[in-house]
């Protein structure tokens, strides 16, 4: 207990420091620096009992305290300011205290352009839980344990390019490598078809990776389109004699994305080709094959405070017949086309300060599953608590039947100051 609380005072003392770091340069000219931040709870249950594999935490896959410290800054000309959020977390579950950077950036804006260097999130896209051309990190074992939304994403190391030059915005990242937060054995249970017993080592790419997006309006539609260099996010195994070795394969992407009115409701259309640049004719079973993702969704209000949303999401693997043959005995298969089709529906209640929430992954070729109901109470501008769940069900070869053991509980409560 005592070497616990230590961790926590360290990392707490680390946080301040850092963020009089990031004030003290503007301090001369601020136009002022904000300072607020939130302390949550957050506790996720799984919903039945399952016998889990040494190492797992089982009952409770997330059990955390959490507290942000945030600093926000400008100058009084506005043209250059800072943003820092840090996170100090008491993780349970696994015995582990951490102090996390979320994002730590700083800003030079003028009429015509605007750079943004430091850790900063990055959203491409038009999907609602369904990414296309958004290759940017991200962190599904929040998602899957029930943590609010905003820790989906991973902030990006990197320098953020901006010009506004008339009808059209263009958008250059230039961004060092950072991988998905991917769910493993500390806290889920899954099928493992590699060996056990082996060490597994991941090597992360050297060299820089650089995404770039053009976007602008016709009339009342929005259109963009992306491309990027980079590489999958998550690791590619390979058994070697005494040891399991997983690395990043590279990957070039190119896209592109349209949103505009339709009816009484919004239309969203978006489109992708992924270039496995190191499998291009998809002999490797263990990198994934090139392939073209799309998207079609559609959202609307239904009544007052009510709105739906709907989408179609596919995947078409390339050179589908070499990775058959590629795949190794006891491995199960992907489909040739991935379907998925999505459903949300929120609902606000008193005032606003009850929100009804539901979506639902429908795994249309795998016959399998993911639905997350919510439930929100707002006491006040400062306080909150969430209760919901992550329901996993289906065929166990398919992307959520393969967490069916995982389904679990939350409750979350933050008050904000």
């Amino acid at each position: 207990m005592i070497a616990a609380l230590n961790d926590v005072a360290r990392a707490a003392a680390a946080t301040a420091a850092a963020s009089l770091v990031l004030a003290s340069p503007l301090a001369a000219g601020a136009a002022g620096v904000a300072w607020d931040g939130f302390v949550q709870s957050h506790l996720a249950r799984r919903s039945h009992q399952v016998d889990c594999p040494p190492g797992t935490a089982c009952e409770f896959p997330a059990a955390e305290l959490r507290g942000q410290l945030k600093a926000e800054g400008k100058i009084s000309s506005g043209s250059a300011g800072f943003l820092g959020r840090f996170d100090l977390v008491r993780d349970a579950a696994v015995g582990d205290t951490r102090l996390v950077t979320r994002e730590f950036f700083g800003d030079l804006t003028s009429e015509k352009a605007a750079a943004r260097l430091g850790r900063q999130v990055v959203t491409w896209g038009v999907g609602d839980l369904l990414f296309v051309n958004d290759t940017f990190p991200r962190d599904w074992v929040a998602l899957f344990t029930g943590q609010p939304m905003q820790y989906l994403k991973l902030g990006s190391d990197a320098l953020k390019l901006n010009l506004f030059p008339g009808a059209a915005n263009l958008e250059l990242v230039i961004a060092d490598f950072r991988s998905d937060n991917v769910p493993t054995s500390q806290r889920f249970i899954f099928a493992d078809p590699l060996p056990a017993g082996l060490p597994r080592h991941a090597a992360e790419p050297g060299g820089l990776e650089i995404s770039g997006r053009i976007s602008g309006y016709l009339e009342n539609w929005e259109l963009a389109g992306y491309a990027s260099r980079t590489h999958h996010r998550s690791p590619a195994w390979r058994v070697m004699s005494a040891e399991i070795i997983g690395t990043y394969p590279r990957l070039n992407t190119v896209g592109a994305s349209v949103t505009g009115p339709l009816g009484k409701g919004v239309v969203s259309l978006e489109a992708g080709y992924f270039d496995s640049r190191q499998d291009r004719d998809g002999r490797d079973a263990s990198i994934e094959n090139s392939q073209f993702r799309g998207l079609i969704g559609y959202s609307r209000q239904v009544w007052e405070d009510a709105t739906v949303g709907f989408q179609l999401y596919g995947e078409w693997m390339r050179d589908y017949a070499a990775y058959r043959q590629s795949v190794p005995a006891g491995f199960p298969a992907k489909d040739h086309v991935r379907k998925v089709a999505t459903v949300r529906f929120t609902q606000l209640f008193a005032h606003q300060t009850v929100t009804l929430s539901f979506f639902a992954f429908l795994g249309l070729s795998e016959e399998d599953r993911y639905l997350i109901p919510s439930l929100r109470y707002s006491f006040s501008d400062n306080l909150w608590t969430e209760v919901g769940a992550n329901l996993f069900g289906g065929g166990r070869n398919g992307m959520f039947g393969s967490m069916r053991d995982n389904s679990n509980v939350y409750l979350t409560v933050r008050y904000s100051f």
